[in-house]
């Protein structure tokens, strides 16, 4: 008999189905056990954009709220689809179920496969963060570079439609990680750019990490080995207050709609 393993993704943009298909496209690129279910959920509201701290604040609460329920709804573990981590420390703190985001991990995953690694960033705003990041999680000495490859991006749509332009200038950026940095593996920056990890993966002489679906397959492993985070790491909050952030988060969405009425 087939253990069914329910495992819920959290979209970091309040998208509507079409968008959120596109982010379901990533189960595509790995191949999971025949019980895992894959379930995208989007945020109720947050930012449009993700490129200052206050973009960053906005995604922590987004995400977290969007998992709050994750347990009580019979999931069995969260993947959180944006290399920001956003919300990942503070969901770990009310889950008891594995919770997995895809930046320290792909980072981590990379080291494993060689001793350098680089993050391919979409354009120049975005490497701020990531080289926040890099100090926080102590790999600054292993990561090699962060490049962009100038192209401000597509949260909805991602790379659809703009393969022809949008390929060769990642290719380009991550060459230059690999051969003047001295690069062994790159990491996509972000799990916007699934559509490309294929063709960069055949085209270039190092791994390719695709972030996203790595998530996928680390839930299920550490289901599998009955791993998860620890309340030292990530304690408990003393007085938890879930409908405090449901009520922020219903009362965004309900601003944000009434601001789209009057600007339509």
């Amino acid at each position: 008999m087939t253990t069914v393993r329910r495992i819920l993704v959290i979209v970091p943009f309040a998208l509507d189905a079409e968008g959120v298909a596109r982010r379901e496209a990533q189960g595509g690129y790995v191949r999971l056990d025949a019980g895992t279910e894959l379930t995208y959920r989007p945020v109720t509201c947050g930012p449009t954009s993700f490129m200052s701290p206050h973009d960053w604040t906005l995604m922590d609460l987004a995400i977290f709220e969007a998992g709050l329920s994750a347990e009580a709804d019979g999931f069995d573990a969260v993947c959180i689809d944006t290399m920001s981590d956003s919300g990942l420390a503070a969901l770990r703190s009310v889950l008891s179920i594995p919770v997995v985001s895809p930046g320290r991990v792909s980072m981590l995953y990379a080291l494993t496969l060689g001793t350098t690694f680089s993050v391919l960033a979409q354009w120049e705003p975005a490497t701020v963060r990531y080289r926040k990041a890099i100090v926080e999680y102590g790999l600054k000495d292993r990561c090699a570079s962060i490049r962009s490859f100038d192209t401000p991006p597509d949260f909805a749509a991602l790379i659809d439609g703009k393969e022809e332009t949008v390929f060769p200038r990642m290719l380009a950026a991550a060459t230059r990680c690999i051969e003047e940095d001295g690069a062994d593996v790159i990491c996509l920056g972000s799990t916007t750019m699934h559509q490309a990890a294929a063709y960069l993966a055949e085209t270039l002489p190092v791994p390719v990490i695709n972030p996203g679906p790595l998530t996928y397959k680390l839930a299920e492993t550490f289901l599998a080995l009955g791993l998860r985070h620890g309340r030292r790491a990530y304690p408990s909050p003393v007085v938890p207050k879930p409908d405090l952030i449901h009520a922020i988060m219903r009362g965004g969405a309900e601003a944000e709609a009434k601001a789209r009425a009057k600007a339509g």
